[in-house]
This record gives C-alpha cells, structure tokens and sequence, in this order.
C-alpha cells in the first residue's frame, strides 16, 4: 500500500508524516509531497525513525511522483486559521490549493481513496467532488472530509467532564466540520454504559466541542491553529481506510456523500472497506436538542457545500 501527504511540510503535516511512520503497517510506502524545498528533509527525518515503512518526499509544483500508484492521498495543504478567522475566511486561498491538488490525483491516482483535511471541510470536499466528476472519475465511496478531530475531542472532554476512561468513551458526531455544523450525539456518548448528562451539561459540551477549534487558535496566541490533534486525528482516520483497502472492515465517521438526507455531504458513521466506503450506518435515536440542532445547522451546511461547487462550476 502506498499513502500519499499533500501538504507534509505543514504543522499538521509534519506531524502526521511522524505518526503515519509510526503506525502504518509494516512494508506501507509514505510519500510525503509540499511545495516546500524542506519535504524531502522531512522525509529524511522521519525515515531515522526504526519502523518498517519507507518514507520518500517530494518538493516544486509538481506532486505527480508523490501520487503515483497511491491508495490513499490525504491533503493537508493550505494555510492555517488565525485569531479572528473562521473557517470561511480561509475558503479564498485553500480553495484554489485544493481544486489544482486534486486535478492531479485525478490525473495520476484517479482510483486512490482521498482523506480531505484542508479547512473549510465542509467546502473543500464538494470542490473536491466537482473536480473528480469534471474529470470523469467521481467515486463517491472515495472521497472523505476527515472529521475525526471533532470525535476525538468529543471523547476526550466527556471522559474529563465524567471521571471515564477515555479509551472507552465513545461519542458519535454528525453533520459537518465547523461551527454550528459540528453535532456532538450525547444522548449515544457511552463508556461501559450510557453517559448521563445534565441539560446545562449537554449545551456547554456541544459548544465547548463546536468551538474546540477556536479554543486551540486563541491558546497559541497567534502560533497557529490545531495541527497535533488534527493530525493524531488523520493519522487514526487514515490507519482504518488502509485496513478497510485491506479487508480488515473498520467503523469511523467522515463527511461523505450519502443518501442526501440532510444535505448532499454530511458526517455520519461509515463501514470502511476494500472500495472505500461500504456501507453507511444510521445516525441512530436522536434527542429533541439533537434534532432542532440539526435542523438550524442544515442552511449553514448546505450554503457551505454550495459554495464550493460554485467554485468549480461558477
């Protein structure tokens, strides 16, 4: 199996250029591509580190030896949130980055399965979709908006807030990845059992969740925005769509076209197996602070999907 980074020069890619070489499995090649002069030091350094993956890296304007025979691309390229951005304000330069990335990967891995990390997700996937399907090569059970991050943090505060083991606290979050769109399912957050939560604890949770991001931009004083977490984040999401390429059936959330229920994009949870996306799973019973959630996040959702296939379409 062959992963392809795009963007490893990056904080986020850095880091998750470190922990694919420790966690892929044996005999993995890592290609690690940016349009930085330092990638290929990059790949220098990570190739010191005792594990059986081969990491090879790639600079200049051209990803294309980066890409070729790749069974996963994850794009972490573009630029970085700062205090008083959103996501939206990022949505001009990494739009742009995204689309010319991925004509590539149509080009020369049309068949690869693509993680999107670049923000704003809820955008970039749908540009992402577009360029695919103006190529001839859309495969809806290919493409993911990596939206493990909100899941990690989601498990990380619950099991703070409740005295658990954060190992097995498991909290589902659908709808997309920014804001409002980001819906943490506390009424189905469980350890060994179901986690209860006071109605107080529930608002303040989904809000510290959905805010989480903004939190890490204005604790790094302008230092940047969330780079480790997120790549942890990737490095798990990735880890599974190589054992699903595999044969080995994992279950994660990613923000995918499915059924169009609430919006042509939306994060739910996904049976990961040898084409990518195997099966979509149900969101479950939500509750009546989840459903009226879902609701109002739905015009935000879809305006943001909207914006990107504009870009590609005008």
């Amino acid at each position: 199996m062959k992963v392809a980074v795009l963007g490893a020069a990056g904080g986020i890619g850095q880091a998750l250029a470190l922990l694919l070489k420790l966690q892929l499995p044996a005999g993995t090649h890592l290609a690690l591509y940016d349009i930085a002069p330092v990638t290929p030091g990059v790949a220098v350094d990570v190739s010191h580190i005792p594990t059986a993956v081969k990491a090879v890296g790639f600079s200049g304007e051209d990803p294309t030896p980066a890409l070729e025979g790749a069974n996963l691309v994850l794009i972490s390229a573009g630029v970085a949130r700062k205090p008083g951005m959103d996501r939206s304000d990022l949505f001009n330069i990494n739009a742009g980055i995204v689309r010319n990335l991925i004509e590539k990967v149509a080009a020369v891995c049309p068949n690869a399965c693509v993680g999107i990390i670049t923000n704003p997700v809820n955008t970039t996937v749908a540009i992402a979709a577009e360029v695919l399907k103006k190529a001839g090569v859309y495969d809806k059970r290919k493409l993911f908006g990596v939206t493990t991050l909100d899941v990690i943090r989601s498990e990380t505060f619950v099991a703070e807030l409740k005295g658990k083991d954060v190992a097995k606290t498991k909290v589902p979050v659908i709808g997309g990845h920014s804001g409002v769109t980001i819906l943490p399912l506390l009424s189905q957050a469980h350890e060994e059992d179901k986690i209860e939560f006071s109605a107080d604890e529930i608002d303040a949770l989904t809000k510290r969740i959905q805010n989480a991001g903004t939190e890490v931009v204005e604790a790094k004083a302008g230092g940047g925005s969330a780079t480790l977490s997120m790549a942890q984040a990737a490095a798990r999401f990735g880890v599974s769509v190589l054992k699903g390429l595999t044969g080995e059936k994992t279950v994660e959330y990613a923000y995918v076209e499915g059924n169009g229920e609430y919006a042509r994009f939306f994060a739910q949870p996904v049976v990961l197996g040898l084409n990518g996306v195997e099966e979509l799973l149900p969101i479950g019973e939500l509750s009546t602070y989840e459903k009226a959630a879902i609701d109002a996040m739905i015009p935000t959702l879809k305006a943001d999907i909207e914006l990107g296939e504009k870009f590609v379409n005008g």
